[in-house]
């Protein structure tokens, strides 16, 4: 049986959890997760957990943040003027939102405060700065690749 490598596309049924075990991303029990490595679909330390693996393997890794969903960046906190929202959202501190600027796809962010007229805007991704502890399983190799990847 053959292992895993650049250029294979695979399906994984995997779980991420926080330091504290704090479940925050999971194939759980669906369809398993689908992916070709080294195209960039999922995050590298998934990728590098799987590469080498053999259908039916498990392993548990630990992915820090800039393999992960990277650090978390100051420049990407965005102050907005409240007038700017639309009349029906009235923005409080832990709102998740869902913000869509032209030329960008859409993104979720988070209220981290609020004043009479400005609303503070983490547009970072939810887990940036964050380690994941992650459990994999390779459900199977559909393709195999050439191992070049451009």
């Amino acid at each position: 049986m053959r292992a895993a490598d650049v250029g294979d596309r695979v399906r994984v049924h995997f779980t991420g959890k926080l330091v504290d075990g704090t479940v925050v991303e999971s194939s759980g029990g669906d369809d398993p997760l689908e992916f070709t490595l080294g195209q960039r679909e999922v995050i590298s330390g998934l990728e590098e957990l799987v590469r080498g693996m053999r259908s039916g393997e498990k392993r548990c890794g630990r992915i820090p943040p800039d393999r992960a969903h990277g650090s978390h960046r100051n420049d990407l906190m965005l102050a907005v003027e409240r007038e700017r929202f639309p009349s029906h959202v009235d923005p409080y501190m832990g709102q998740q939102l869902r913000m869509k600027r032209e030329g960008q796809p859409e993104a979720i962010v988070r209220v981290v405060a609020t004043t009479g007229d400005m609303v503070l805007l983490d547009t970072n991704h939810p887990l940036a700065g964050r380690e994941l502890h992650v459990e994999v399983e390779l459900v199977d190799i559909l393709k195999t690749g050439s191992g070049i990847v451009c």
